[in-house]
């Protein structure tokens, strides 16, 4: 059996220790932010990190950035990381949209609303996420997935109408999903932003919008594991050791780490890895192994066997770890805040946006996790 990324994916797009760094400062503690009331309804010109074409590197540019329109929001970004999926996208994966703004983690400030915004408004602390949640569709009330039908995964690069807010030198710009967070500003849909409590860290927000949040769900959600029981994580980035954080917060008596990088040992530990091994042979077990898929691979189809799901595994795929972002993001603020989940173990390197090729550079550095971008 062949499954198919690309396939599955194509139905979307028509459808609607470094804690004494400043960067670990609350939006409370900080006193750097400014009304941008005279520019609301003004065009911004900002820098940008802009990838042209599928493998080209990224360039900072100046980027103009309109006012949002009626359900939309224009936020000042503060910081932003990089994710593998921002380097798959400026590949060409799913589709060669070009030039783009990549950039899906990060945390910002709203700088304007439109007028049908009410949930939000100015000054408001705000993590971009990727899907939305209305709470009154039938995939939101079943409580079984987040893949809510009326704010769904958006792969086109462009806001809900069909356009686009952010150009440059008249051409029009593509996002990455629904937002774009190299960029000084950006604008999106109201139904893609949550508003956090403006006590946490800002690179714990930061690292709450994606990769964390992604695998600590993938355990607390969509796995559900039980209490006493195994998981093995193969992979210990920064998904695979939200998945360990998460089995760990669950109940799991024994949670194993997998991975070919010896440095992730002592890493796993930190996230309540309890065992560390590199095979994978039997992570699975006959008539109750569950297999989730969490990120993105290098290619656009696996083969499968059929004899291992006839045995009684499950194979189970899953976007932002089952999280649905307006309810279950806020409970991991909270958890942040009351230092119930550790994060700073995560940011192991920070750059500046007019560095952001350095970034592709050290995600290749077996010690890297994630990297934060002040922008």
């Amino acid at each position: 059996m062949k499954m198919h990324i690309r396939s599955i994916l194509s139905s979307y797009l028509t459808r609607k220790p470094i804690s004494k760094s400043p960067i670990f400062r609350s939006l409370g503690q900080n006193h750097f932010f400014t009304s941008s009331t005279s520019r609301s309804n003004q065009v911004i010109t900002c820098k940008a990190a802009v990838c042209w074409g599928a493998g080209e590197a990224v360039k900072v540019e100046e980027i103009q950035v309109e006012p949002p329109k009626s359900s939309e929001v224009r936020v000042k970004m503060l910081y932003a990381s990089i994710c593998h999926t921002d380097i798959l996208y400026c590949s060409g994966f799913p589709l060669p949209l070009f030039p783009r703004v990549p950039g899906h983690e990060g945390v910002g400030m709203v700088e304007s609303v439109g007028e049908n915004v009410i949930a939000l408004k100015e000054g408001d602390l705000v993590i971009p996420t990727y899907l939305g949640e209305c709470g009154e569709c039938e995939n939101c009330r079943s409580g079984k997935t987040n893949l809510c039908l009326e704010h769904p995964l958006t792969l086109n690069g462009l806001m809900l109408d069909g356009t686009s807010r952010m150009s440059i030198r008249g051409q029009r710009l593509y996002h990455l999903f629904s937002c774009s967070t190299w960029a000084g500003y950006m604008v999106v849909n109201a139904n893609y932003l949550v508003k956090i409590d403006s006590r946490i860290a800002l690179s714990e927000a930061s690292f709450l919008s994606c990769g964390f949040s992604t695998g600590y769900g993938a355990a607390w959600k969509e796995a559900k594991v039980e209490k006493g029981s195994s998981v093995a994580v193969l992979g210990l980035g920064a998904v695979g050791l939200g998945v360990l954080e998460g089995a760990r917060n669950q109940g799991a008596a024994r949670i194993i780490g997998i991975d070919k990088n010896e440095r992730k040992r002592e890493m796993g530990k930190t996230f309540g890895m309890t065992d560390f091994i590199n095979p994978i042979l039997q992570t699975t077990k006959v008539g109750k192994g569950m297999l989730i898929v969490i990120g993105a691979g290098n290619k656009a189809s696996v083969d499968i066997n059929f004899l291992t799901l006839l045995l009684g595994r499950t194979i189970n795929g899953c976007i932002f770890g089952g999280i649905k972002v307006q309810s279950d993001i806020p409970l991991l603020v909270n958890k942040c805040i009351n230092k119930e989940i550790q994060l700073d173990d995560l940011l192991t390197n920070e750059i500046q946006l007019e560095e952001i090729k350095k970034a592709y550079e050290l995600l290749k550095q077996p010690d890297c996790i994630k990297v934060l971008i002040k922008i």
